[in-house]
């Protein structure tokens, strides 16, 4: 889906169908966000815009619902950049689920994703909307230390196997905002060339 509009930059999502709230993957999951793109020194933010400065704003996001998910990614980018961006997007979900994140990149993720957990229980706010989301959203209420363990258990063949279950090109949908629908379609060419067919 496109829709032209004269902005400065173009403004594209990929996303999938994710897995829902009741997933046991869904820690693996949390973990294979942070490493493709839920910090500074993911994947994609590593070759998108450290690497070859072709993007600003680059991240992959997650969302877990009662019946269904979604996993995906956001790229703002120059028009001049939009083709080579999405080329660099391209490379890395094809690495992403060709080649098993390293043992340095799992711990590093692991690390992050359970100092964010223990960093938000500084603020009573967090505290109470964690035990607020699991009670609504009839999840089993974790201790932190039950999370920590779970965030723990979590091996590189459970990353590498959701990577290649959900960022397979098939399953991916594209959307974009920006002043060409053509250059929107050319960028996804690399993707998946299902998605670059004009509608």
């Amino acid at each position: 889906a496109f829709i032209e509009d004269d902005t400065e930059q173009y403004h594209l999502t990929l996303g999938a169908p994710g897995i829902t709230r009741f997933d046991d993957r869904r820690f693996a999951l949390r973990v294979l966000d942070n490493i493709l793109g839920g910090t500074s020194s993911s994947r994609l933010f590593q070759a998108v815009r450290e690497r070859d400065g072709l993007a600003y704003s680059v991240y992959s996001f997650q969302s877990l619902y009662a019946r269904a998910g979604q996993v995906g990614l956001y790229l703002g980018t120059r028009p001049d950049n939009v083709v080579r961006a999405m080329a660099v997007v391209a490379e890395e979900l094809d690495r992403f689920r060709a080649d098993p994140v390293s043992a340095e990149e799992l711990e590093r993720s692991k690390e992050n994703v359970k100092g964010r957990i223990v960093l938000s229980l500084e603020s009573t706010t967090a505290r109470m909307n964690r035990l607020g989301a699991s009670v609504l959203g009839d999840v089993p209420l974790l201790s932190v230390d039950e999370l920590i363990d779970r965030i723990d258990a979590v091996t590189i063949e459970d990353v590498q196997v959701l990577a290649r279950e959900l960022l397979a090109p098939d399953r991916l949908s594209a959307a974009g905002v920006g002043p060409d629908e053509r250059v929107f379609r050319d960028a996804l060419k690399p993707i998946n060339e299902a998605l670059a067919v004009a509608a």
